[in-house]
C-alpha cells in the first residue's frame, strides 16, 4: 500500500509540474477516494478542491477544451480532474463533462450525448452544442472578462463572447457532432487535417503503443487540454487586440462610403486593418445596399494604393465584381494605357486586386471597374 501511495504521489507531482497555472490534478479512479463524507468529516474536508469529471478512454477536442474552460473559472480554478465512466463516482463530483447523460447547468452537468438533446448557443447560431459549447455558453463571459481584466458587464465582453464562439468554439461543436460545413452532396476538393479537433485527436495513444496505461492516457489528455486551451486563449487575445479595433474602423469606413462615391459601392480604408473579417457581417447589420464591390487602402510599405474586389463570401475566393478582364495580368505603363488611368501598377490575373501609385488613381480604377 505504501508503494502504491508513493507511486501515486510521484505521478501526481509529475503531472502538476506540467501545468502549474492553474493547478490541476488528474486522479485515477479508486473507489476508496469517493466515499461519501459523513457529517462529522465535512469540516475537516472543506478545504478540498472541487472535482470535475469526464470519461476515461479515448478523448476528443470538446471535453479537452471544456475541462480547460471550467478550470479557468473562479468556481473550478483549483479543481481535480477525474476521468471515469463509473456513474456512481460521477454523481459525487462537482461538475461532469461529456459523460453521464445529463445537461443541467444548475448542477454543472454538461453532457450532450443523451436522446433528445438539442441545445444550441443562441444569438442566431443553430449548431448543436458539444460539451465545450455547453461550458462556454454558461462560463464564456466570465472567462473572457477575467482573461482581459474587464468587468463582465463591459459591452466589449459580450461582443467578444459572440466572436470567439463564431470563430473558434462553434467549429469544435460542429466537428464533434458531425455537422458538415457544406451540403452532403458536395465532395471536398482536398482534405484538411490540421484543424484543432484533428490535432487533439492525434494526441490519443496510438493503437500500436505497448503502454496503454491510465497514467499514459491521462498525460495525453493533459496535453490535449493544453493544446485546446492555449489556442482558445490566443483566440480571445486576437479578437480583443485585433478583431475588435478593426471592427470599429470598418464601421466608420462603411458609414463614409457615400462620401467616396455616389454609388456607395466603394469603401476606403482609413487605416490598414483586417477588414475582410468584418465587412460581410457589418453589411448585414448596417443594411448596406448595394453591397461594397471594392475596398481601397494604402499598401504596407506606403508606396502605392490597392483596389481590392470584395469576395462573394467570407470563405470564398470568387469576387463580387472582379477588375475588368482586359486589365488582368497587365502591369505599369501597358496597364495605364489600356485602362486610360495614369500611375497603374498592376492588375492580378484573377482580377481580385490591382494597384496604383496614388489614391486618386486607385479610386479611378475602382470607379472604372464599376462601369464594366
Amino acid at each position: 500500500m505504501a508503494t502504491t501511495t508513493l507511486r501515486l504521489r510521484l505521478w501526481t507531482s509529475k503531472l502538476n509540474s506540467l501545468f502549474p497555472q492553474p493547478k490541476l490534478t488528474i486522479l485515477p479512479f479508486r473507489k476508496t477516494l469517493y466515499k461519501p463524507f459523513s457529517s462529522r468529516s465535512l469540516s475537516s474536508t472543506a478545504h478540498l478542491p472541487k472535482s470535475v469529471g469526464t470519461h476515461n478512454g479515448s478523448f476528443h477536442c470538446d471535453e479537452a477544451l471544456g475541462c480547460f474552460l471550467l478550470r479557468h473559472t473562479s468556481k473550478f480554478a483549483d479543481s481535480q480532474l477525474i476521468r471515469t465512466r463509473d456513474l456512481q463516482v460521477l454523481e459525487s463530483l462537482d461538475a461532469v463533462i461529456d459523460v453521464g447523460g445529463f445537461y443541467d447547468p444548475c448542477r454543472d452537468r454538461y453532457d450532450h450525448h443523451q436522446k433528445g438533446f438539442d441545445e444550441v448557443f443562441g444569438h442566431g447560431f443553430g449548431t448543436k452544442l458539444s460539451s465545450a459549447g455547453l461550458v462556454y455558453k454558461h462560463y464564456g463571459k466570465e472567462i473572457i472578462a477575467k482573461e482581459l481584466q474587464l468587468d463582465q458587464e463591459h459591452p466589449d465582453v459580450h461582443k467578444l463572447f459572440l466572436a470567439v464562439y463564431k470563430n473558434f468554439v462553434e467549429a469544435v461543436d460542429a466537428v464533434d457532432n458531425g455537422v458538415n460545413q457544406y451540403s452532403a452532396d458536395l465532395s471536398p476538393k482536398y482534405v484538411i487535417n490540421t484543424y484543432l479537433s484533428s490535432r487533439v485527436g492525434r494526441l490519443n495513444l496510438g493503437w500500436t503503443d505497448p503502454d496503454q496505461s491510465a497514467e499514459r492516457e491521462n498525460e495525453a489528455f493533459q496535453k490535449a487540454m493544453a493544446l485546446a486551451g492555449n489556442e482558445f486563449l490566443e483566440s480571445i487575445h486576437f479578437h480583443a487586440q485585433s478583431w475588435l479595433p478593426a471592427r470599429s474602423i470598418v464601421v466608420e469606413c462603411l458609414q463614409a462610403r457615400q462620401d467616396i462615391d455616389s454609388s456607395g459601392e466603394i469603401m476606403v480604408l482609413k487605416k490598414s486593418c483586417p477588414w475582410k473579417l468584418h465587412i460581410f457581417e457589418l453589411e448585414e447589420e448596417m443594411k448596406v445596399e448595394p453591397s461594397i464591390k471594392y475596398v481601397i487602402y494604402e499598401d504596407d510599405r506606403r508606396t502605392s494604393w490597392r483596389v481590392q474586389a470584395v469576395a462573394v463570401g467570407p470563405d470564398r475566393f470568387e469576387s463580387r465584381k472582379p477588375l475588368p478582364q482586359h486589365w488582368r495580368g497587365l502591369e505599369g505603363k501597358e496597364l495605364s494605357e489600356i485602362a486610360g488611368i495614369p500611375g497603374c501598377v498592376f492588375a492580378h490575373m484573377s482580377g481580385f486586386i490591382g494597384g496604383n501609385q496614388t489614391y486618386q488613381g486607385a479610386l479611378k480604377m475602382a470607379r472604372a471597374s464599376l462601369k464594366v
